[in-house]
């Protein structure tokens, strides 16, 4: 019999009359050690300064070019872009302790009706890299979107090529779902695939839990890996 959609067989069975994402915006989530804040145009001077001095690493598994200061003005203006229509919500990071803009992330590919949304677009300066910071980010991030805006999955995506970044999605207990083979073409020619991730609503505790430990091991000082 062909699936019409209309009687689910498999998964959760959940109400198809249930109401789409309530995304409200401008949206700030602080943490003890980060603070997300909505991008501003001004944003775009302040992403450079935070990371011109090693650019090349930085953005080294974006598929854009982001070699200059006009590189992030045009990110800027498509971020404003994408959220006039709805589809990311997009975020300047901000140490708390020195009030430093180091880096950038967003929800992205927001589907309200499905009620899922992708956490991606994540960038952070070298000198915050592998500490509390993006991983306190990716706690905030998930957290709001389980537990305010009510997602059933949200999703990661990486290069395929990139290793850490997939072993980092994996810490924090997210899914490898497969790859989507030659799904981008990079600024430099390079055909990338891109490795997918997920965490469902029924795996945000455990995930949680996770996060939450690995945060507890970084203000005692114990070693522990940022997530890119």
């Amino acid at each position: 019999m062909q699936d019409n959609g209309s009687s689910p067989t498999r998964g959760t069975l959940v109400s198809l009359a249930a109401a789409p994402l309530n995304i409200v915006t401008p949206l700030t989530l602080e943490g003890s050690v980060v603070r997300l804040v909505p991008i501003r145009h001004d944003h775009a001077e302040l992403f450079f300064e935070a990371a011109k001095d090693d650019l090349e690493n930085i953005f080294r598994w974006i598929p854009y070019s982001m070699r200059a200061v006009a590189d992030f003005q045009l990110l800027v203006e498509k971020a404003f872009e994408e959220q006039e229509r709805g589809e990311s919500v997009v975020f300047a990071t901000i140490e708390r302790s020195s009030e430093k803009v180091i880096g950038s992330t967003r929800f992205m590919n927001i589907d309200r009706v499905n009620r899922r949304v992708e956490i991606g677009s994540t960038w952070i300066a070298p000198a915050w890299q592998r500490t509390a910071i993006n991983t306190e980010t990716k706690y905030l991030m998930l957290l709001h979107a389980f537990e305010v805006w009510q997602c059933i999955r949200v999703e990661l995506k990486t290069d395929a090529l990139n290793q850490k970044s997939r072993n980092a999605i994996l810490r924090i207990g997210a899914k490898e779902e497969g790859t989507l083979r030659r799904h981008l073409i990079t600024w430099t020619g390079r055909i990338r695939d891109s490795v997918y991730f997920s965490i469902l609503d029924s795996e945000w505790p455990e995930a949680k839990a996770r996060l939450e430990a690995m945060l507890d091991a970084a203000r005692t000082g114990a070693t522990q890996g940022g997530v890119p």
